[in-house]
């Protein structure tokens, strides 16, 4: 029997991994060789770091960030405008048997970061760290 991933479960399936990780390969590939008909896109360099389907594999969200992270929102609407033709292409490059919708979101992970390194660098928090607790002696 089929294990749904929807209700609280540990995270995606090896298929929902699998098709997002091919996914994510075929849409860096198009956009980085330039093969959509949008002179707009094609000159813009944009990252794709992850994509992730939904457990049903009809829909796959592609984070996404313009090199240098200026023009955002224009990559995100460009992408969007474009999206059918991506589809298409994602499908016939990759031979999937249903090639699910794509959606566009800006990629977060490197904002994270930058402000995971704020807060540890931070005096009050390397004291906390440094300090050892009453419990470890």
């Amino acid at each position: 029997m089929a294990k749904n991933n929807f209700h609280g479960d540990a995270g995606p399936s090896q298929r929902q991994l699998r098709v997002g990780e091919t996914i994510r390969r075929g849409l860096s590939e198009i956009l980085m060789r330039g093969d959509i008909h949008d002179p707009d896109l094609n000159r813009m360099s944009i990252t794709v770091g992850e994509v992730r389907t939904s457990p049903d594999l009809r829909i796959a969200t592609a984070y996404v960030l313009p090199l240098g992270g200026k023009g955002k929102d224009q990559v995100l609407k460009l992408l969007s405008n474009n999206k059918h033709e991506l589809r298409r292409m994602i499908g016939k490059k990759l031979g999937l048997k249903h090639t699910p919708e794509l959606r566009f979101q800006l990629d977060q992970t490197f904002d994270q970061m930058d402000e995971t390194r704020r807060i540890l660098g931070d005096e009050r928090v390397r004291r906390d760290v440094d300090t050892p607790n009453e419990g470890d002696a």
